[in-house]
């Protein structure tokens, strides 16, 4: 049986001046602007047909802070598809308390990359479904890297970032998601820092050298421009899934016109 690819929206979640939770949509992780309010986002896609929602809390990790699990709990009662919560997830009781506020997964980034364990721990105490590791990875053209491909005539490998992009940590992207699925990690999400709400198409070099190197599912992110961009990471890259949310955000594309585009061109969706 072959396995459908997941059109999965994202929203990246911030405080407001006034301290209320609201969504935002930005360029490279920067220059973000208010695009609406979280909780009737997640109704809105649950009723559009997306395959699962993802909830990231943009600053919670470079804040130190926890992530607004009010507005998550808000948010599941909302959606009736998997529901992956990111920011700020340090231990395995911030794993608990997410998934008790109604998360069906946990995506984790800063966290894992300081204590690797927290891969295993989460794994063995909630099940490797639960664990998905997030990859925020950005090219690097120097010789520091472990994992080389060709870009545009140019050697390049891709660094795996911390803090929502902001700090660089010397690790390897394709190294860390080798030894994240080795630890069990259940799913792996590939964010390109330098696609991020560009719509410029997702960094497909990135995405397919992750997919070569393991077997956990990847879910694609950063960059989509158009239901022609998940095509070519779905085949091109294998990617299993494609994340979005600048085109279904501001109604370039509803989720049944990407699907649609998609089983048109005979890649497997659930309609």
């Amino acid at each position: 049986m072959t396995l459908t690819k997941r059109i999965i929206p994202c929203i990246d979640v911030d405080l407001d001046d006034e301290g209320n939770p609201a969504v935002y949509t930005g360029v490279n992780f920067e220059d973000l602007q208010y695009t609406g309010d979280p909780v009737e986002m997640a109704r809105a896609y649950n009723e559009a047909g997306a395959d699962e929602f993802v909830f990231l809390d943009i600053t919670a990790s470079a804040e130190g802070r926890e992530t607004m699990l009010g507005v998550v709990e808000d948010v599941a009662d909302e959606v009736f598809i998997p529901l992956t919560v990111g920011g700020g997830i340090r231990t395995t009781d911030d794993i608990k308390e997410t998934l008790r506020a109604g998360a069906d997964k946990v995506s984790i980034n800063s966290g894992a990359i300081a204590n690797p364990d927290l891969v295993e721990a989460g794994a063995e105490a909630f099940g490797s479904q639960c664990i998905v590791i997030s990859l925020d990875a950005k090219r690097r053209y120097d010789e520091r890297g472990d994992h080389y491909v060709e870009v545009d005539g140019e050697s390049c490998w891709f660094e795996c970032t911390v803090k929502g992009g902001r700090e660089g940590t010397g690790l390897d992207a394709v190294t860390w998601a080798e030894e994240a699925a080795e630890r069990g990690a259940g799913e792996l999400f590939v964010n390109s820092i330098d696609r991020d709400g560009t719509e410029a198409g997702y960094d497909v070099p990135l995405t397919n050298a992750v997919c070569d190197a393991v077997d956990t599912p990847v879910i694609a992110s950063s960059g989509c421009g158009g239901p022609e961009d998940m095509y070519e990471v779905f085949t091109e890259a294998g990617a299993d899934a494609g994340l979005a949310a600048s085109i279904f955000h501001f109604g370039d594309y509803s989720i049944s016109e990407v699907k649609e585009y998609l089983d048109e061109r005979d890649v497997p969706v659930r309609l």
